[in-house]
């Protein structure tokens, strides 16, 4: 891009915000209903979902109470009150325009707790996001204990991995999801390559407030990837409150209050982990030490009536070492039984130490225009060191079953030892300064935003790997079979990286946005904006418009439908720039994707209470994608932008009190992803009798022939074909302090190959994933209870439980990845590598 473009481009981004400042359509009249919500003892209600029945939109109660929510006047509709563990209300209400109705509400226990309802807390329906109750995240039994766990069980969500906090959706990977709190962009490690490495998720659950997720056709405001938006918003504490919790993999606790004036308030999160118990689950046994920890704060200071400002701090540290011993592997087939046996040397250290602070200025310019500052920065030192020898035995295992030594060790088909080293060292720097502004209209709302971030990477690779079998690597004189030759006696290594790289770069990306919320006899929302980016890496400029409409038609209220569509572009990041061999492609552009969304919402009444249905289908239209290999959490790119394909399918959903009184959800989800690679082909080689051979040799005097073949489209490394999954609680009926909680995961397998660069070799299938968790829990102290206890300690506790979590029920060998050892015969053997096998867990939570 030239200057005068790049000039063009800053003048698009900050005209014209100020022509649509002042923009705002007519109005209608509306009416404003406020008040406070209660319990049977007088004390205020936090977090109430109240909302309009049959309506999108709703609020949530402040940690006083209170509430205010505006609605349209000369209009009869029903408000609904609704929490965890109260009966849901609804008041039949018909308001005059300008009339401002206090409601102070009383909510009465229930029989059990529920979680809340699903309430949007904007003031527009955003039909691409889901809007997931904070509270249920808690709910969830999983062994990796990260907030993402909830993620996992929605439609179009794929995580084969509990030992990890990443997720792909819609036929994309781990980079291509945005992830914001409190409007702050998160980045992950960039080193990481299994689940046992990975440590903490940034987001702490006992600080959120809101989250919303959205699988694809979100916004202009939100930056640019290619497949989703998880939009995570913190408390703002009004009173002094707490929380800790304890479990064999680790605890933590946070606290949060404000001062006397109750303008400034505070979040502190410390958390700690440590996988070492459930590790020893795993096949390779041996001395695990990995220690997880993070510190996350929160200040937010209310300096008048129209200014805030807010600090959001984090520091982690996350170290895993081992200390292999020993590993033993049964794979094959019924025909073919097989045993891996490994004997290891040596030990592996990694170290991940992020830091992320951000400080943001809020200031309502008027009541109905809000401008927003936002200066962060991220910083990440990584390491990576380790020197493994292993000493391995393939041996096939007995299998007549009438054998006394059925299942035992037959005959050995082969020996080897491999060597991984490693010293790998990155460090990373983020800083970005953003603007954001909002102008509310009673109809409408424009908002706009403009960003300058600066990158520093510093990466330091070296890399080698050596497997040997049974003299297979070792030197040895010239071959004159097949013409092979090994003149200089060297051992040759399969694979060697040895690069270093010191990039720094900017990027300025801006978008201007309109929502409208239309009325009549129908409701329609619509969502038009377009979003630009440059890169001064590259030099590339790219602009992504993007649209969508919800349409609630008056003849059937309880039923919705959206569109969607939008163009999105990805710009690289680190990740893609490196390939295989660990040179950097600066020359990389951007990824693109065009999104086609169609979707239908439909509630019903079954069992006198109300079930939701969610329904998505969707198509992709991929290109100028940068093709890679994905390698447990790992994902080695190409570096070249060669690929083009799609991605379709369909996701359901259903939610609602399936046993009364408690939430559960269902989801379905149907994907097919495939990508044509440019100059991807391969030779497949014949005699004169027309048999297949091996390259590159002759028989009796005859040249071969070959024949070029081009592959064509092949599934994409994400194609997860079909994936159910299903989140379910219960409690008994006569003694509801006792619950149950339970997570079922399926997922057909994905596809893979042997290492290297050949895509069109990943043919093969991963087993399909199944999971089964599943937690027990007895309420101790009820937080809606009256009952006095003689500790006076006990009394200041709001509530807590003790609960027992059994991970991997059905004692499932779920595979994450593929060794790839050779024998005698230079075959090769794709041993699997299974993760976590049933594991037992305890765990008491309090809140005070």
């Amino acid at each position: 891009m030239n200057k005068n473009n790049l000039r063009n481009f800053f003048k698009l981004l900050l005209f014209l915000p100020g022509i649509f400042v002042s923009y705002g359509l007519f109005a209608q009249q509306k009416a404003t209903v406020k008040g406070v919500v209660s319990n049977k003892s007088n004390s205020p209600m936090q977090g109430v979902n109240v909302s309009i029945f049959g309506l999108p939109g709703g609020v949530a109660t402040t940690a006083d109470g209170s509430f205010e929510i505006v609605v349209e006047a000369d209009v009869k509709f029903e408000i609904v009150f609704s929490s965890i563990g109260f009966n849901t209300v609804l008041l039949p209400l018909q308001l005059s325009p300008g009339e401002i109705k206090v409601i102070n509400q009383s909510m009465e226990i229930s029989a059990t707790k529920l979680p809340a309802v699903e309430v949007k807390d904007q003031k527009f329906n955003r039909g691409a996001f889901t809007r997931i109750d904070p509270k249920t995240v808690g709910q969830i039994p999983n062994a990796s204990g990260s907030f993402e766990a909830v993620l996992k069980t929605l439609p179009g969500v794929v995580s084969n991995n509990e030992l990890s906090s990443q997720y792909s959706v819609r036929g994309g990977n781990y980079d291509e999801n945005l992830v914001y709190v409190n409007d702050i962009e998160i980045y992950r490690p960039f080193l990481v390559r299994s689940g046992q490495q990975e440590g903490l998720s940034f987001i702490n659950s006992d600080l959120v407030s809101g989250i919303n997720f959205s699988a694809g056709g979100f916004e202009a405001n939100y930056g640019d990837k290619l497949s989703s938006v998880l939009d995570i918003k913190y408390k703002k504490p009004k009173v002094f409150a707490g929380s800790a919790y304890a479990s064999l993999l680790g605890g933590g606790f946070h606290l949060e209050g404000t001062n006397k004036k109750k303008n400034l308030g505070y979040l502190l999160g410390v958390r700690y982990k440590s996988n070492s118990y459930l590790f020893k689950s795993l096949e390779t046994k041996g001395e695990y030490k990995p220690v997880f920890a993070d510190v996350q704060g929160l200040v937010d200071w209310e300096i008048d009536a129209k200014t805030e400002l807010t600090f959001l701090g984090n520091i982690s540290y996350n170290k895993y070492q081992i200390i292999p011993v020993h590993r033993e592997t049964e794979f094959g087939t019924i025909n073919q039984a097989l045993r891996l046996t490994i004997y290891f040397d040596g030990q592996e250290v990694d170290e991940y130490q992020t830091y992320t602070g951000a400080l943001s200025l809020t200031r309502f310019v008027t009541d109905s225009i809000r401008l927003k500052l936002i200066a962060s920065t991220y910083k990440s030192f990584e390491s990576e060191s380790f020197d493994i020898q292993g000493q391995y035995y393939i041996d096939e295992l007995e299998k007549d079953i009438g054998s006394d030594n059925f299942g035992e060790v037959a005959f050995n088909r082969g020996i080897g030892t491999f060597l991984q080293h490693a010293r790998n060292d990155l460090e990373a720097t983020v800083y970005s300064i953003e603007h954001k502004g909002y102008s509310d209209k009673p109809n409408s709302q424009l908002q706009w935003g403009v960003r300058y971030q600066h990158e520093v990477i510093d990466d330091l690779l070296s890399e080698r790997q050596y497997i040997d079998s049974a003299e297979y690597s070792l030197p040895h004189p010239p071959d004159n079979i097949g013409g092979g030759s090994n003149p200089n006696q060297e051992i040759l290594l399969q694979e060697v990286i040895k690069t270093k790289a010191n990039i720094s770069s900017n990027r300025i990306s801006g978008y201007l946005m309109n929502n409208w919320y239309l009325g009549g006899t129908s409701k329609y929302t619509i969502s038009a904006g377009i979003r630009g980016n440059y890169w001064d890496l590259n030099d590339e400029a790219v602009f992504s418009p993007r649209v969508s409409l919800t349409y609630k038609p008056d003849w059937k209220r309880n039923l919705s439908f959206r569109l969607a569509s939008g163009l999105y572009y990805q710009p690289p990041f680190y990740r893609e720039l490196r390939d295989l061999d660990g040179v950097v492609n600066t020359n990389v552009e951007a990824q693109r994707s065009i999104h086609f969304i169609g979707g239908m919402d439909y509630v019903f009444l079954s069992w006198g209470r109300e079930f939701k249905v969610v329904t998505e289908a969707y198509y992709k239209k991929l290109d100028n994608l940068v093709p890679y290999k994905i390698d447990n959490l790992r994902i080695r790119y190409f570096a070249e932008n060669t690929s083009s394909g799609y991605a379709a399918g369909i996701d359901m959903r259903i939610n609602g009190e399936f046993v009364q009184g408690v939430e559960s959800w269902a989801s379905l989800s149907v994907l097919k992803t495939e990508e044509d690679i440019e100059n991807d082909f391969y030779y497949t080689y014949y005699n004169s009798d027309g048999e297949k051979i091996v390259p590159g040799y002759t028989y009796n005097n005859v040249v071969t022939d070959s024949i070029r073949t081009e592959p064509g489209y092949i599934a994409r490394p994400t194609d997860q074909r079909v994936t159910f999954s299903l989140f379910f609680q219960d409690y008994l009926p006569k003694f509801p302090s006792y619950k149950m909680n339970m997570t079922l995961v399926y997922g057909t397998g994905l596809p893979f190959g042997p290492p290297g660069r050949d895509r069109y070799k990943d043919t093969y299938r991963f087993p399909s994933y199944r999971r089964v968790d599943i937690g027990f829990s007895k309420i101790l102290i009820d937080e809606d209870g009256t009952k006095q206890y003689r500790m006076k300690l006990a009394n200041k506790i709001k509530s807590m439980s003790i609960g027992v979590e059994i991970f991997n029920l059905l004692q499932v060998n779920n595979t994450v990845s593929y060794l790839w050892v050779t024998d005698v015969t230079a075959r090769r053997y794709a041993v699997p590598n299974y993760l976590s096998a049933r594991t037992l867990n305890v765990k008491i939570n309090a809140r005070f």
